[in-house]
């Protein structure tokens, strides 16, 4: 049955939230707009006058593909060369999806989607739709087929597992950009002792380049090893720049809420490093250098139009 304008208007309304959902579950804005337009081209073959409330069965189709594709994103990661990390998507991406409630701030920030690697398909669905959009267990049971008292113990189990790999404090933008600011300071000094006095002694720092910017395959650990790496990666050089293609501007951001440093040569976002802060400091620093997942950030760098002088050049 061939939709109708308003069919069609329809969905294209409820598109950023769909988006929303398939990005915090399958952690790729790329993947994510990819089972949005079949979502859509299931809606286009289905009998639409039959479906009593589209927005429920879209939600139901979008969350079982991406399931499906969790599933499968399990094996291939498996020959994935080096560590993956989730795409980081800027402040104001419409993607990020809804952050009126301290929940959905929190199931969208860097931190998070990292650990929900760990969680099952299921598990991340029920986490996601319950913590970010407020699906009540009824709904989530009718979404996954699976009882209501099934839904309420796989999102306890699920909140678990994410509360106890935390270590995140919230906070604003002012102090996200203070942050910022104060590791770059100590990042370029070329010393080490300012990084230590920012990092907790069991941080971490992980990269993923994807096989195709060099990134090192295991994480380094402790503060002094991370102190050590990122006094060289910010030391620069000839070397760093034929790697990337140029002189870096770096600049201080928010990506997924959290504070990051931002990596551009001529207009092209070449990394992306997450800050995950602690009150103590600073718990890890994961690097996204991967360019097939910095498409995203380099058109909405470039359509914010900044005008701001970097913070430093490498």
């Amino acid at each position: 049955m061939a939709l109708i304008a308003s069919d069609v208007d329809r969905f294209e309304a409820a598109r950023p939230r769909l988006e929303a959902i398939a990005y915090r579950l399958l952690g790729s804005s790329g993947e994510a707009e990819d089972a949005v337009q079949e979502t859509f081209l299931r809606w286009q073959a289905a009998e639409v006058g039959r479906i009593e409330v589209p927005e429920a069965w879209w939600t139901k189709v979008l969350t079982n593909y991406c399931l499906n594709q969790l599933t499968s994103a399990r094996a291939r990661r498996e020959t994935y060369v080096g560590q993956w990390l989730p795409e980081p998507l800027l402040a104001g991406d419409p993607m990020l999806g809804p952050a009126d409630t301290a929940e959905q701030r929190e199931s969208v920030s860097y931190a998070v989607l990292v650990l929900m690697e760990r969680l099952s398909p299921g598990e991340r669905a029920v986490y996601v739709l319950r913590e970010a959009f407020d699906h009540s267990h009824r709904e989530i049971a009718e979404i996954l087929d699976i009882s209501e008292a099934a839904s309420q113990q796989t999102y306890h189990r699920a909140k678990k597992h994410i509360a106890d790999g935390r270590a995140r404090t919230e906070i604003d933008e002012a102090a996200a950009r203070r942050i910022v600011e104060e590791f770059l300071a100590a990042a370029t000094s070329g010393r080490t002792e300012p990084l230590l006095r920012l990092l907790t002694q069991d941080a971490i720092s992980v990269g993923d380049g994807g096989g195709k910017v060099p990134a090192r395959a295991k994480a380094f650990e402790g503060a002094v090893a991370v102190a050590t790496f990122l006094r060289g990666l910010f030391k620069g050089g000839p070397a760093q720049r034929a790697i990337v293609g140029g002189t870096s501007e770096i600049y201080a951001i928010t990506a997924n809420g959290g504070p990051a440093v931002l990596a551009v040569v001529d207009g092209r976002v070449v990394g992306l490093l997450c800050l995950e802060v602690a009150a103590d400091g600073i718990v890890a620093v994961r690097s996204q250098v991967n360019p097939d997942k910095l498409v995203r950030a380099t058109e909405r760098w470039a359509a914010e139009g900044h005008g701001e002088a970097p913070l430093h050049t490498l």
